[in-house]
């Protein structure tokens, strides 16, 4: 009897071995191309990266698993007084931000919001901090970025840019040292004032200097430098802060990451590697001191945009927002010249609620706190803010509520703060009573999405 070989009529056994071995070979390749390409996708859209042409290829992020969160972030605010003129032009600017969760590759977003110019960056770096409160960086982790794959480039004004990722090992709860320099004058600075962290500023391109030795100038400001990104295997989402002063943490201690917002971050992270069964999320602050639901503040754009304006680029866009957290509505009360309208407030805070639904976002959302013995405070502003709680307390405003105000208030007098839990201002809280806030809030209330309808 005849025999048929693999390889067809005639085919030698070895050529038969050949061709199948080519055939499994070809299968293998194209099983893991497509594997790769699964794994990189975290959502990003393509173009950010298009055309990417990396110049330093060890540093560069390769496709990679884990999801794409935000590990800090801030909110513009204004343009720096005294940089209308040149901007920091010639000068290596060292921002200090603390990252929320850990992650294996990163990105950075700058921001020309206020810029009246063009902002020219010509070198920019990313590395981890040696310490906290330091401009010394880990010398191993010093990764110069780029943007579309050029070590340099150009904001417009009024715009902001993302850069691409490099792979860098960023730990949770560690300070990184985000450096830009631009050689030329940009005019307005867009920054943000209230950091409660010192960062660092030096003459000349010192942009991968890992000593910091050059960094002979303290600054309390973030200049340029918005959002912090990780590619993370321990977060699946963000949580978005979004509030005032008392969320920008305007009277903590500098430099030492008391905000309410880092305490609530670290019981997140420490409950879930306790094993319990919480959202795995990165939490950003985007809390901006004076803020108001309703009034924008002065000038072209606006400096300290109101809460309705600002709602979709400081918290709906950004990156893997899962769960938005409000604390909002006070200074509406304080710095109206006038009496402020409690129904006006709410409604103001019910459109954020609904902006964040379209969206599929929970929203979690704070009562006011007593502020008696402020300057700003009277009968009848109490009696406003005592009605935007009870709106707030009935359930028809946010999905959940954290009650501040009953965590925080004197038991002897509701209107104002505990002794304990008061700055000295009387509406701002000490790191005690920013403690006590991020150790009320319920954890379970960042779980599942938002209502479709309140």
């Amino acid at each position: 009897m005849t025999k048929r070989h693999v390889g067809g009529a005639g085919a030698s056994p070895a050529k038969a071995r050949a061709v199948l071995s080519a055939l499994v070979a070809l299968v293998v390749a194209v099983c893991a191309a497509v594997y790769v390409t699964v794994a990189a996708d975290d959502g990003t859209p393509s173009s950010t990266f298009a055309g990417s042409r990396p110049r330093h290829g060890s540093s560069v992020a390769p496709a990679s698993t884990g999801t794409w969160v935000g590990a800090w972030s801030t909110a513009p605010v204004g343009g720096e007084p005294g940089t209308e003129t040149t901007g920091l032009a010639g000068r290596s600017v060292r921002n200090v931000v603390h990252a929320s969760t850990a992650g294996t590759s990163a990105r950075i977003t700058l921001s020309n919001l206020y810029g009246q110019s063009p902002l020219t960056i010509t070198h920019a770096s990313l590395a981890v901090a040696l310490g906290h409160d330091t401009a010394e960086a880990s010398a191993e982790s010093m990764r110069r970025l780029t943007f579309n794959g050029a070590t340099s480039v150009v904001i417009p004004a009024g715009g902001q840019v993302l850069s691409d990722a490099v792979r860098v090992v960023v730990p949770h709860d560690s300070d990184v040292l985000v450096t830009t320099y631009s050689p030329t004058a940009s005019g307005p600075v867009t920054y943000h004032p209230h950091a409660q962290q010192m960062s660092y500023v030096a003459q000349g391109d010192r942009t991968e200097d890992a000593t910091g030795a050059a960094y002979t100038e303290q600054t309390p400001f973030w200049r340029y430098v918005t959002a912090l990104d990780v590619l993370s295997n321990e977060a699946t989402g963000t949580v978005v802060v979004f509030g005032d002063s008392i969320t920008d943490g305007i009277t903590s201690t500098v430099g030492a990451n008391r905000r309410w917002t880092d305490v609530l971050a670290s019981r997140l992270h420490t409950a879930v590697a306790g094993g319990g069964a919480l959202p795995r999320y990165g939490i950003v602050n985007e809390g901006i001191s004076g803020n108001q639901v309703l009034a924008d503040g002065l000038g072209r754009p606006a400096e300290n945009q109101s809460g309705l304006g600002r709602f979709g680029r400081d918290t709906l866009s950004r990156t893997a927002v899962k769960v938005v957290v409000i604390d909002l509505g006070i200074n509406d009360i304080i710095r109206n010249p006038a009496l402020a309208d409690p129904d006006r407030i709410t409604e103001g805070l019910r459109t954020l609620v609904r902006q964040a639904h379209a969206r599929g976002l929970r929203v979690v959302g704070a009562t006011l706190m007593p502020f008696r013995g402020h300057r700003g405070w009277t009968p009848a502003r109490e009696a406003v803010r005592q009605q935007v709680n009870a709106e707030i307390r009935s359930g028809r405003v946010y999905d959940s509520v954290v009650d501040f105000d009953r965590a925080l208030r004197d038991p002897y007098d509701a209107r104002r703060l505990r002794p304990e839990y008061d700055s000295g201002d009387h509406l701002h809280p000490s790191d005690l009573g920013f403690a006590k806030m991020g150790d009320v809030f319920d954890l379970g209330a960042l779980k599942g999405a938002g209502q479709a309808e309140l």
